[in-house]
């Protein structure tokens, strides 16, 4: 891939993450999920959902009830081709509630985007996140 395509390639993928910040701002589950693939997975803390459905289903809850009213930052940290067809990335998420222009530890995670291309366009295979600090660490 020359490098002016692989950067194209990023920013499309980029897009992607950005959409589901987008939606999660909104509080719009159907949005959240629109671009994983039917059997895309997520690993959360205390939880492993196996579909897109599920993701959906745990969104839907969340914004209506523990996120509600919040939203979420992103800084994108790394962005790697596994091939031209695959790529992950690497990003730090915080959770704001209102009023909060960035969120403290406790509420901040590295995430793992798993994307794939699937028709030509990227999708997402896989997330999973990890508190940026370790049990017992201020």
């Amino acid at each position: 891939m020359t490098t002016e395509a692989q950067k194209q390639e990023e920013a499309a993928i980029l897009d992607v993450v950005k959409g589901v910040y987008q939606a999660w701002n909104n509080a719009d589950p159907d949005a959240f999920v629109a671009e994983y693939f039917d059997n895309a997975s997520a690993i959360l803390p205390g939880s492993y959902l196996k579909s897109r459905q599920e993701i959906h289903g745990a969104m839907a809850f969340s914004f209506s009830g523990p996120l509600k009213g919040t939203r979420a930052s992103d800084n994108i940290l790394d962005v790697r081709f596994l091939n031209d067809e695959a790529a992950v990335v690497i990003s730090e998420t915080g959770v704001l509630i209102p009023g909060e222009t960035e969120a403290p530890p406790e509420r901040t995670v590295y995430a793992t985007w798993v994307l794939a291309k699937k028709d030509g366009k990227w999708q997402l295979a896989a997330y999973s996140n990890s508190p940026t600090v370790a049990p017992g660490q201020p």
